[in-house]
Formats: structure tokens, sequence, C-alpha cells
């Protein structure tokens, strides 16, 4: 039996190959779902919104939802770990949930600034603590990400208080979060940490309920807590951060080149987020300061050589592996 192939066959299989082909190069793609309590005009949001998603975009599909819409604060890394999520932005005070070592991240005075930050995450002294995170939880972490530095606002006057050492701070009600941790952190460095919903700090101020509040610049000003206070002490006493987070197990099946991408990506992204917050505490410094508050720094220093005893002297420390606080020490400056 002879077969005579048509013009028009022919150009029916050329059609049907060209769906095939574009069928499988769409099961090709990745799809990268990523689940996070923050808003999307937060810079971490647009850094990934505006930086990563077009970076991985000629073979993923990145899918970001914010303000914990896909999955619920805190579920995120056991979601990837089941199988249930992609990517997501975590905490180290999270980590520390599933590994108590990971506590000494989000300790007082153990990250100096974004710099600081950066080295510590790409010295060899993170690996243990990031394969850890990989081997158990099946979690990779690509970058970290910088939230900003806390600093301590007082309604004094610098003329009525003027900190320099943590014995300033003595007898001072500063408003901190009611967790044991922060509470600790609140009288490491030497005031009487006062528990009070964020909610209520502006009218505690207003009402000499508390004498000051703790938290990055940018929130003092969004807050508007320069109406009701003068001073800003630039402790730095947190530098906070967290970290891109992907599927372990998503991210070793893909190929080498999509792998080099992803973690660029991620850099880029936490580079890009990074100057940002830099940028708006910069900013935050100059407009607290158009409103008539003092900013100045005390002796940081002393600071840091008091908060560190503590936390040294305390079961928040247990879990810290020898000689890692030195060794993160040595990267700052």
């Amino acid at each position: 039996m002879r077969f005579q192939i048509t013009r028009r066959a022919l150009l029916a299989a050329t059609a049907a190959l060209a769906v095939t082909g574009s069928a499988a190069l769409a099961q090709d793609r990745v799809t990268l779902r990523l689940s996070a309590v923050n808003s999307e005009t937060d810079q971490r949001a647009v850094a990934m919104t505006e930086v990563f998603g077009p970076a991985v975009a000629d073979f993923a599909d990145f899918q970001p939802h914010w303000n914990a819409t896909l999955f619920a604060q805190g579920s995120e890394l056991e979601a990837i770990a089941s199988g249930d999520l992609e990517m997501s932005i975590t905490s180290a005070q999270e980590l520390a949930t599933f590994f108590p070592e990971w506590s000494i991240f989000a300790a007082g005075y153990v990250l100096q600034d974004a710099e600081h930050q950066v080295a510590v995450f790409n010295d060899p002294l993170m690996d243990p603590f990031r394969q850890r995170v990989q081997n158990e939880l099946g979690v990779r972490l690509l970058a970290p990400m910088y939230l900003g530095r806390r600093q301590v606002n007082l309604r004094q006057t610098q003329d009525q208080l003027n900190v320099q050492t943590p014995a300033d701070l003595a007898g001072v009600n500063l408003r901190m979060p009611g967790t044991d941790a922060w509470q600790f952190l609140g009288r490491a460095l030497g005031a009487n940490p006062t528990p009070m919903a964020f909610s209520e700090v502006y009218m505690g101020l207003q009402t000499g309920a508390i004498d000051g509040q703790e938290n990055p610049l940018p929130t003092v000003v969004d807050s508007k807590f320069y109406e009701v206070t003068n001073q800003i002490v630039l402790t730095s006493h947190l530098v906070d951060w967290n970290f891109i987070a992907i599927s372990a197990e998503l991210f070793d099946g893909l190929p080498v080149e999509q792998q080099e991408a992803i973690t660029a990506a991620a850099q880029a992204a936490a580079d890009s987020g990074r100057a940002a917050q830099l940028a708006k505490e910069e900013e935050a410094v100059a407009t607290l300061q158009g409103h008539g508050m003092t900013v100045y720094e005390p002796d940081v220093a002393a600071f840091r050589e008091t908060v560190q005893a503590a936390y040294l002297d305390s079961d928040f420390s247990a879990a810290w592996p020898e000689g890692v606080l030195d060794a993160v020490n040595a990267l700052g400056n």
C-alpha cells in the first residue's frame, strides 16, 4: 500500500508538532510560588517583584503572594518542607524555632550593619547553619535581605537624658514587644522593658505611660512618633534580616544554569532591597531632624559589650556553637 502525503496533511502534521513542542516547553517552565507576610509595598516585595521575577522569567513563572494570602505566617517553611510551596522569605527568629542555634542571629548586637550581614552570610561559619536547614527541613537559603537597624526613641530631650551607655537607660520605661526574648534584650540594654501592643505605643508616649520605644527609623516616621518624642539614640541594637528561601528538592532538580540564574537573581534582589532600605533610613534621619528631633550616636561599643555579656550569661546562648560569636564579631568593624 502506498501513502501519499498531501500538502494539507503536511501542514496539519507541522501544526501538531508545533503544539506538542509548545506544550513541552510550557511543561519545562518551573513554577515559583512565593508566600510571605509583608505587604507588596515593602522593600522586600518590591525587590522580589521588580528584580528577581524578571531575572528568571526566561524559564520560571514567579508568582509572589504577599500579606500571608497563600500560607499563614509561620507555616511557610513547613509548606516548603512538605512540597506544597516553592519559596518564602524567612527570618532568623523563625528558623530558631526549628534549630535553636539560629537564635544567635536574632540576638542583640550580634550583627552590626548591612555590610556585616552579607559578610556573615557568605562566610564559612554559616555553612553548618545553612546545611542543617537544608538537610532537615528541605529549605535552601539563597541570600540575606536587610530589614533595618532598630534604634531607641525617647520622650526626654537630650538635655534631660543624654544616653551614652546602658547605665544611662536605668529606670527608663522602654516599650518592647512582649516575648521573653524581646524583654530580655530590653533589660540587657539597661532599660525597664515594658510590654505594650504596637497599636498603643503612640498614646503611651503621649501620656507618659512609657518613656520610649525602639524600632527602625522608617517606622518612627510612618507612625509619627516624632509628634510625641524628642530624641533618637542610634543604638543599632538589633540589625534585623530575612532570607530568601527556596525548596531544596526543587532547586536540586533544576539544570545547573537555572540554579545559577535563581541564585544570582536572589542575590540581585537582596542587593536592590538593601540599597533601598538603607536609603530609606537615611531619608528618615533627615525627616526626623526636620521635625526638630535630636539624632545622635551613643557609645555603641559599650552597649555591644554589655549586651553580649548578658546573652552569654543567660540561657539564650546555651545553643550557640562555641566560637561562632567570636567569629561573627571578627567579621565586623
